[in-house]
């Protein structure tokens, strides 16, 4: 069985501002999402690449360079209406994703008759319902309101009803808590969990939360400077990180104990010392400015992605013959 997505050496390319010098902001990414139900997470502080990685398989963006593969197929040779029925996204801002002129109800419906294509009304309302009630909202309140008078949390419920009517093998949800309430964001991330067993759906979740990446997913890719520097089973990965970067930003989560705070504020500001426009330029390895076992070749040869117990890593240290 061909693997559900494959990304082999996808890199996109931007220029910083009008005359700015041009960056690789993804960086021959390289993740294989084998055709089971699953969370797989894209995690990485802000300029990681995360969400342009996120656009590139939504087809937002197009790679200069590499393939994205679902199923063994090309999705830039899948035309629209199908790319439609496998793979659908939940965006961060839940305010932005229904026409406040317009009651979301509407957009559930044309989801069922133009995605889905179901056309018999009655069934549309009956999924519509089941639909609902599944994500915990109350259909008959749902289809009288307009946006203004849900709650960020009851939008998000709504973004999700949408994408299960369109019953999708992949959802890639983009931050799809960071602009809730602390109280419902583990009322949003359980029902992604939830969804995923009950439905099969596999989620491709971009968050900046290592907490939530380690609770929710089964398997993580971190990214720095559009690079994947270490993916595979998400409690290997955290648990035991390799790479550097990996190690750096689990050391960087608050401590409650006062007696590491100050070894933690010191990670604090280790991790944000850098200079951009070096990272994103540098011919090897992105982190190396950064990096206290950074070695010459680190700068001028970027590391292949070695293989450590099924993990995959980017890092010299790990290399035969190397560390």
């Amino acid at each position: 069985m061909p693997p559900l997505l494959r990304l082999e050496n996808v890199s996109k390319v931007f220029r910083y501002g009008f005359f700015g010098f041009k960056f690789k902001a993804v960086d021959d990414v390289k993740i294989v999402i084998e055709d089971r139900p699953m969370i797989f997470t894209i995690a990485g502080e802000s300029g990681s690449g995360k969400s342009t990685l996120a656009k590139l398989i939504l087809r937002i963006y197009r790679p200069e360079y590499g393939k994205i593969l679902f199923r063994d197929r090309n999705i830039y040779e899948i035309d629209d209406k199908e790319f439609r029925k496998y793979i659908q996204p939940i965006m961060q801002d839940p305010y932005a994703s229904f026409n406040p002129m317009q009651r979301p109800i509407r957009y559930l419906r044309e989801t069922l008759v133009n995605v889905a294509e179901v056309n018999d009304e009655k069934e549309v309302e009956n999924l519509m319902d089941q639909t609902l009630a599944y994500v915990g909202l109350n259909p008959i309140e749902v289809k009288e309101k307009y946006q203004h008078e849900f709650s960020g949390g009851e939008l998000q419920r709504l973004s999700i009803a949408r994408v299960l009517l369109a019953n999708p093998k992949i959802v890639i949800a983009d931050e799809p808590v960071s602009m809730l309430d602390a109280s419902i964001r583990m009322n949003i991330i359980n029902l992604f969990k939830k969804i995923k067993d009950d439905l099969g759906i596999t989620f491709i979740y971009i968050t900046h939360d290592l907490a939530t990446a380690y609770y929710m997913s089964d398997e993580i890719a971190i990214m720095f400077r559009g690079t994947v520097v270490e993916y595979g089973r998400s409690r290997s990965v955290l648990s035991n990180p390799l790479h550097p970067y990996t190690q750096a930003l689990q050391e960087s989560l608050p401590e409650p104990d006062t007696k590491k705070k100050r070894r933690w504020m010191e990670k604090k500001v280790r991790l944000g010392e850098y200079v951009e426009e070096e990272e994103f330029v540098v011919k090897g390895c992105k982190y190396v400015f950064r990096c206290p076992y950074a070695m010459t070749k680190c700068k001028i040869t970027p590391p292949p992605y070695i293989n450590m117990n099924g993990v995959e890593v980017r890092c010299w240290l790990y290399a035969e013959g190397d560390g």
